[in-house]
């Protein structure tokens, strides 16, 4: 919850909180495995006796990126000690670079040590870790198994500079520290750099953490880090970054400057939630596991294709390619996709149960399947990739669509199923409508092989699932879309809840935007989900439990979410015929950067009456449906024009 700066490189990913301190280091996937556990990377200024922790309140922190990068611009100033650091950061290839100018302001020379202290928890539990000095190389190294982080300093004269070192458990930074060289169990290490700074002066050095497999690959990437000079290792960084952001297809110069910015920001933090391997994972926060044990950083199949959506739309459809390769590596034989996997391709924890009322129950959410479908169709629409829609078919498309049409009652519905939001079974309007959109999906993509006898088994559950869809989800009576519906026996149980996630009905072209029925849901969407405190935003659903802030439930149904918000502004979007139409669309995607973090970074959910981040940061699928809405805002007006 408080990750203001996220760095990586699709394979280590760096998270910094609000103090500049190190919350997570993952290596060698995002999201697998954390390092750090939870245990925080602390900068120390020790002048003399005097020992000043930067993540405490006596030093001013500013923090942000630099345009059009992931380059931190940060700051700390210590107006007692009359310090100033400025921060440089990056990850690429695998090494996480801080370049840190140390500003006198003092007019006289002054002798300052800056210390970082490492509290490793190598694979995530600190047993049987090892962290040595290395004389040769002047470097610390900790490691266990197949994971290395190779430390080190160079000052502004290019020299190897770490002054001082001690490695043990419970390490405590000082002006001599005890030189162990090696220690194995739970270990910490503290390096230290000294520095002579002038009167009125400066001084910048590069604390440099490398990460890598075996002990040969850290040392080699350091010397190539050294050879290539820090200089251009982060303009080469800074230029890799702005020439990825030009291939965005939308017309975003159509939004007003700062959304722009915003825009490209998000597409960079995405980005770093992508590991090399084809996950898309939804979030990368420790802090979470302070609530039920686990954390956010597996790969949902929904989370991942929406993502893959927003993406796609945004003029990325190549860096969505991996993803579907790990659906396919991953679909259970059946021909669905189970509630979410890690990193490496295994199955993620889980507490959708395999039983129900003694028989066996597929412990899944439909619509994770289907919309794997749907963004394989938005791929292809933008790259007419015929070869890789037909290299998909077989062993992803095909099991796909055939479960999906045959994973339904007798009288159309899709069959029970977990709701998006994993707190509910049954038959959801959110779930029938991402169905509906994958069979679409599906036979659009059959076509593409000419396989009849698939198109038309989609046509058929196509057509029996959104005539059950009517007959079954919509409140006539008051008139839009109920949450859910379930069978008991003989019994229909009805969930007449409002649902912000209803939206689905419009966002996936299952009805127009402008039908009636949408239009009368969508509003009453707008009314009883809205938060009516200054703060604004629309909840997910009345008196939602998920860290409920309050019970005056007609003020706040729930917290804002980023996410339902945006839905909102998306249907405002698809319903309009003019341009004036869209002034709350535009004010909606304000309203996101107005309650960003200062480097940009969106959480899942924010305070209903603080506007404080609520739950993880950033959320990858936050960040994806401001793209989304954006690209959908900037293509609309260019369509009205």
């Amino acid at each position: 919850m408080t990750r203001y700066i996220v760095l990586g490189d699709q394979q280590l990913l760096v998270n910094i909180d609000k103090w500049l301190q190190v919350r997570d280091i993952y290596f060698p996937h995002v999201g697998q495995y954390n390092h750090l556990g939870g245990h925080a990377h602390k900068i120390i200024v020790i002048e003399n006796d005097h020992h000043s922790y930067v993540n405490k309140d006596e030093w001013e922190k500013s923090l942000c990126y630099g345009k059009e990068t992931l380059i931190t611009k940060s700051k700390a100033v210590n107006q007692q000690m009359k310090i100033h650091l400025h921060f440089e950061e990056t990850v690429e290839d695998n090494i996480f670079l801080r370049k840190i100018k140390v500003e006198n302001k003092e007019n006289k020379k002054r002798s300052i040590r800056v210390c970082f202290h490492h509290d490793f928890h190598l694979f995530g539990d600190g047993v049987g870790d090892t962290a040595f000095y290395n004389a040769s190389e002047n470097v610390v190294v900790h490691y266990k198994r197949d994971v290395y982080f190779l430390i080190g300093f160079c000052d502004d004269t290019k020299c190897e500079a770490m002054a001082d070192f001690d490695i043990g458990e419970h390490v405590t930074p000082g002006m001599h520290l005890g030189k162990r060289p090696i220690h194995q169990g739970e270990v910490d290490s503290v390096v230290a750099i000294d520095l002579e700074l002038p009167a009125n002066g400066s001084r910048t050095f590069y604390y440099y953490l490398v990460a890598g497999t075996h002990l040969n690959e850290v040392l080699d990437l350091k010397d190539d880090l050294l050879d290539q000079g820090f200089l251009g290792f982060v303009n080469d960084s800074r230029k890799e970054e702005k020439k990825w952001l030009k291939q965005i297809k939308a017309p975003i110069q159509i939004l007003p400057k700062k959304l722009q910015d915003f825009y490209k920001r998000s597409l960079l933090i995405i980005r770093t939630q992508c590991d090399h391997d084809g996950a898309i994972i939804a979030a990368n926060d420790s802090d979470n596991m302070e609530f039920n044990k686990d954390t956010y950083s597996y790969m949902w199949p929904r989370d991942g294709a929406l993502v893959a959506i927003a993406l796609i739309k945004a003029g990325f459809a190549r860096e969505t390619v991996k993803f579907f390769e790990f659906c396919e590596d991953v679909l259970y034989e059946e021909g669905c996709l189970l509630h979410k996997y890690n990193p490496d391709r295994s199955v993620g924890s889980s507490w959708h149960p395999w039983v129900l009322h003694g028989n066996f129950s597929l412990p899944i959410q439909e619509d994770e399947t289907a919309l794997v479908l749907v963004a394989l169709r938005k791929y292809y629409e933008a790259t007419k990739d015929k070869k890789f829609i037909k290299q998909m078919y077989a062993g992803l498309i095909k099991p796909m669509g055939e479960f999906l049409a045959k994973y339904r009652h007798e009288n159309g519905l899709p069959k029970e199923s977990f709701d998006l939001w994993e707190e509910r079974r049954g038959i959801f309007t959110f779930t029938t409508a991402a169905t509906l959109a994958g069979l679409i999906s599906a036979d659009f993509l059959g076509h593409i092989v000419m396989d009849k006898k698939f198109c038309e088994s989609c046509n058929i559950g196509y057509e029996a699932i959104k005539h059950a869809k009517i007959s079954y989800l919509y409140n006539e009576e008051k008139e839009y879309f109920r949450r859910s519906v379930s069978f008991e026996g003989e019994h229909i149980v009805y969930d007449d809840a409002m649902d912000a996630s209803v939206f689905a009905i419009t966002e996936f072209d299952v009805f127009d935007a402008n039908e009636e029925k949408v239009v009368k849901t969508m509003n009453k969407m707008k009314e009883w989900l809205s938060v009516k405190t200054p703060i604004g935003g629309i909840a997910r659903y009345n008196d939602d439990h998920y860290m409920q802030q309050t019970k005056d439930l007609e003020k706040v149904p729930g917290n804002p979410w980023f996410i339902c918000t945006l839905w909102y502004a998306k249907w405002i979007i698809k319903k309009a015929k003019k341009k004036s139409e869209l002034k709350e669309a535009l004010e909606i995607l304000q309203w996101c950067v107005d309650h960003s973090f200062p480097t940009g970074i969106l959480p899942e959910q924010i305070h209903p009456f603080t506007g404080e981040a609520l739950s993880v940061s950033p959320l990858t699928w936050s960040h994806a449906e401001f793209v989304d809405t954006a690209t959908d805002y900037v293509n609309k007006i260019k369509k009205l024009k």
